[in-house]
């Protein structure tokens, strides 16, 4: 594995940030790392970076251990933060350099330039950082993540701030860099998460609540059916939870709700029946599939 963490634990006073942590990651695979805020997902990836050090456990990245050898392991991951650090006084090009010395790239011109075109940044490349767009900060910062070819790429919230054009853009470049590379990649917009991973970690106060690929997690919450309703009148949510079958309902305004329902029982024409029984004009009755926000609220709620 390019990435294995075996039970991980950082501990800040008496508050376990990342809690006996285990998972691993593989080259040509994009790693979903999700959880809400506070869940312990950076503090994992600025372990796994070496940029802190665990309690606990064990990280190796490559075969390399983050604790014993954290030079081996820096030189094999490209890492961009999600408070993505740049020196704003510097050119694009200027500090795309300065960066391949650091790495000690051969041929650093040669380097830079190609990834200048690769993440879309030539036209930029003559600007001052602190001048750009974030839509191209960001860039900046993908490509010094990626500017040395690392083995491991950890991506903190990569695509925020872009365009919808430079959205599809990035994660075309992703995409295409996962062929080759491992990939974590954490984000809090579930549809990119969608589009892009293969497979999905979800950590909630630093434990795992859930692992697999999103067919398996959208199984996983499959025990239960979401459906939107919409009278033409205000009505009490309560007067809905009378109905066998369902187990809470959301109320989204006066006459619209989302009811969580258990899917062992179509509750649908109970649903009609209520609406004809209690005279209720009903715009709307949509079952909805289970899409990975579901199952990231359902298991973070």
């Amino acid at each position: 594995m390019s990435v294995l963490v075996q039970n991980l634990t950082k501990t800040y006073g008496p508050q376990n940030a990342v809690d006996n942590l285990s998972f691993e990651a593989s080259k040509g695979q994009i790693l979903g790392f999700l959880g809400p805020n506070g869940a312990g997902k950076t503090t994992t990836m600025k372990i796994i970076t070496c940029f802190i050090p665990q309690t606990s456990g064990q990280v190796t990245v490559s075969g390399f251990d983050t604790a014993e050898s954290p030079m081996e392991v820096r030189k094999r991951i490209g890492y961009l933060p999600e408070h993505n650090p740049l020196y704003k006084d510097m050119y694009v090009r200027e500090y795309l350099l300065f960066i391949a010395g650091l790495h000690k790239i051969k041929n650093k011109k040669q380097a830079v330039d190609a990834m200048i075109e690769q993440t879309g940044l030539t036209r930029e490349a003559h600007k001052i950082i602190g001048s750009l767009s974030k839509g191209f900060r960001q860039r900046v910062g993908l490509a010094q993540a990626m500017l040395h070819n690392p083995e491991v790429l950890i991506l903190d919230e990569p695509t925020s701030g872009l365009d919808p054009n430079q959205l599809i853009e990035i994660r075309s470049l992703i995409k295409k860099m996962s062929e080759e590379k491992t990939v974590i990649f954490s984000s809090h917009i579930m549809q990119e998460v969608q589009a892009l991973c293969d497979h999905v970690i979800i950590i909630n106060k630093g434990k795992m609540v859930a692992d697999g690929s999103i067919e398996e997690l959208q199984h996983q919450a499959a025990g239960e059916t979401l459906i939107t309703l919409e009278f033409a009148g205000t009505i009490d949510p309560n007067r809905l939870k009378t109905i066998e079958g369902i187990t809470s309902v959301e109320k989204l305004s006066n006459s619209r709700f989302q009811i969580h329902a258990s899917s062992k029982k179509d509750i649908r024409p109970d649903l009609f029946q209520f609406a004809v029984q209690n005279k209720l004009v009903l715009l709307e009755m949509h079952q909805e599939l289970f899409t990975i926000e579901n199952v990231f609220q359902k298991l973070t709620k």
